[in-house]
């Protein structure tokens, strides 16, 4: 009985160290000042114990930003060194290499103590606006371009803050009050978790975390271990050509399904681009053991002991294993394409279990505005960075439709027009669903989206792209069609590019339209009333629901009036 008990007693604390760290994330949310962390939610938290070892993470957040800084902690140890670690610090980061991936994300780590000894840790990262440099686009030619670099340091010692690094900061940056008023909200939600777990502790009795810890890792681990023992040792390898910067980029894995784990090797990738588009290996690794626990172990909580047994591996110098001083500010759009390409290459292995391949990357873009003219200047034009987070679709299920502008694999949000156009003079002229975007299929993909974006009178822009899947479409599965591509050029015809910064005049317009997610099995077996309520709802043409999926003229007639009369369908 006294080990039963034990055994609940140590799943409520696992629980609860679940809750503390959501906790702890929607304190970020709630006092960032960036849209991309109040609104997207481009953010993560976790608490790790007294070694580094990640314990648990925050529901709210992204796999690239938290399996990323599963490794960061020990970084910090490492970096900081335990002998100079107190009550009251607080140390930080914006290191590619040994943070999550590129400048923008900051990452914040506080220790914890009990009664003046280290327990554990909190960490929490969040992607701020501006970091200076060219800004956030993919034009760099090296990560020095790219924006200032803060390495493992402490922001604050025994509770009081560097000044001389604040100025330094706000010395650099293009919007200080908003990146230093970021840093403080990641101090604030680390300290929230700090607080949520003294009171957690106090009332279980704990002195430390090495029992807890002990009970979440081996529990993790051995749920881990028993999924890849019941999977089939095979091997098989994936493929997937993208956009790149201006040439394709091939990304290739290589499964190997062991006893006791999964290597994904991604030998035969490209190698390093010019441009700001190389993946530091800590972000490949996040996004391709997020890939492998969706589809084997979903449900197991994310821990250090539920990622170890997925070993990622790539030669240096490839695009997703690029080493200092390569430009890496847009590392996301190469890095959120490796789930599906893990998936071209487990599909082999596990058939009937991956979705089709979906927009992969987010469909971001920044603008920076400022004053056409001296008289518009004069008249109350000013400068102001603008980042918007915008999701294509993502790809059909075996067994289900995929999402409409849904961020798969990042978890994003997209971010609401009303709060975009409040930061800046920004004005989203047309933001809706794509129709016949979602490629066709027995399980349809989902749908993107359309988007119009201008400036306020008296301004001209600068339109930092960030986009994929125009050259190259989301490939369907089964027999499923591939998604409409991306495409991008401003009202009069000019053509854009998918990746860079382009000059946008005033009183033009950029015209988006973000890919969809392909589609899985034949279309020819889709379900007729699923066909019906797409072309009522509009998320298919009349055209495509006769030429694609068969569907007769007197059932789309019946579909129209049904729709015009308000009767359901």
């Amino acid at each position: 009985m006294a080990s039963r008990n034990s055994t609940v007693s140590n799943q409520v604390m696992w629980n609860r160290l679940i809750s503390v760290v959501e906790e702890q994330a929607q304190a970020l949310v709630r006092t960032a000042f960036s849209t991309s962390v109040r609104e997207a939610g481009d953010l993560s938290a976790g608490v790790y114990d007294r070694e580094g070892r990640i314990l648990a993470q925050a529901v709210t957040g992204t796999p690239g930003h938290v399996n990323a800084m599963a490794d960061a902690v020990g970084h910090f140890i490492r970096r900081i060194g335990r002998d100079n670690m107190f009550e009251g610090d607080v140390y930080i980061t914006n290191d590619p290499w040994e943070g999550t991936g590129h400048l923008h994300d900051f990452t914040v780590v506080t220790p914890s103590f009990l009664n003046g000894q280290l327990v554990g840790f909190f960490a929490c990262t969040a992607h701020v606006v501006d970091v200076g440099g060219r800004g956030f686009g993919a034009d760099a030619n090296s990560v020095y371009e790219e924006g200032i670099h803060i390495p493992i340091m402490k922001f604050a010692h025994k509770g009081t803050v560097d000044q001389t690094l604040v100025r330094i900061i706000r010395s650099n940056v293009r919007e200080p009050d908003q990146l230093i008023g970021d840093i403080y909200a990641l101090a604030s939600c680390n300290e929230t978790g700090h607080r949520r777990l003294v009171d957690m502790m106090g009332e279980f009795g704990l002195a430390d975390l090495t029992g807890i810890s002990d009970f979440i890792l081996e529990n993790s681990r051995r749920a881990t271990l028993e999924r890849i023992k019941a999977l089939p040792r095979q091997e098989a390898s994936g493929e997937m050509i993208i956009d790149g910067y201006d040439q394709p980029i091939t990304l290739k894995v290589r499964i190997k399904v062991k006893e006791d784990r999964i290597i994904c090797d991604f030998d035969g990738t490209s190698g390093i681009d010019r441009k700001g588009i190389n993946v530091p290996l800590v972000y490949t690794k996040a996004y391709a053991c997020y890939a492998l626990k969706c589809a084997i172990a979903p449900e197991i909580p994310n821990n250090a002991a539920s990622l170890a047994p997925f070993e990622i591996t790539a030669p240096e110098d490839t695009i997703v294993n690029a080493v200092h001083p390569a430009p890496v500010a847009l590392r996301h759009v190469i890095g959120h394409m490796i789930p599906d390409t893990v998936y071209d290459a487990l599909d082999k292995i596990l058939p009937e279990t991956v979705p089709s391949e979906g927009a992969g990357c987010l469909c971001n873009f920044q603008v920076s505005l400022r004053p056409a003219s001296a008289a518009a200047r004069a008249a109350g034009a000013r400068r102001a960075e603008v980042l918007t987070f915008n999701s294509g679709g993502s790809g059909a299920r075996p067994t289900l439709d995929g999402m409409n502008a849904t961020a798969f694999p990042s978890g994003v949000m997209t971010m609401p027009v009303e709060a975009t156009e409040q930061v800046g003079p920004v004005i989203i002229w047309r933001k809706e669903l794509r129709p016949d975007s979602g490629g066709a299929g027995k399980y349809r993909g989902g749908l993107g989206q359309h988007m119009e974006v201008g400036a306020t009178t008296g301004h001209e822009f600068d339109f930092q792209a960030m986009f994929d899947r125009v050259n190259h479409p989301a490939r369907g599965r089964a027999g499923g069609a591939d998604g409409a591509p991306t495409t991008i050029a401003q009202d009069d015809g000019t053509a854009m590019k998918g990746k860079g910064k382009q000059y946008v005049p005033e009183g033009r317009r950029v015209m988006l339209s973000f890919p969809g997610g392909a589609g899985y099995g034949n279309p020819a077996e889709r379900d007729p009333a699923m066909v019906k309520r797409d072309l009522a709802r509009g998320y298919i043409s009349a055209e495509a629901a006769r030429e694609t999926y068969g569907l007769s003229q007197s059932d789309i007639d019946a579909v129209t009036a049904a729709v015009k009369a308000g009767e359901p369908v």
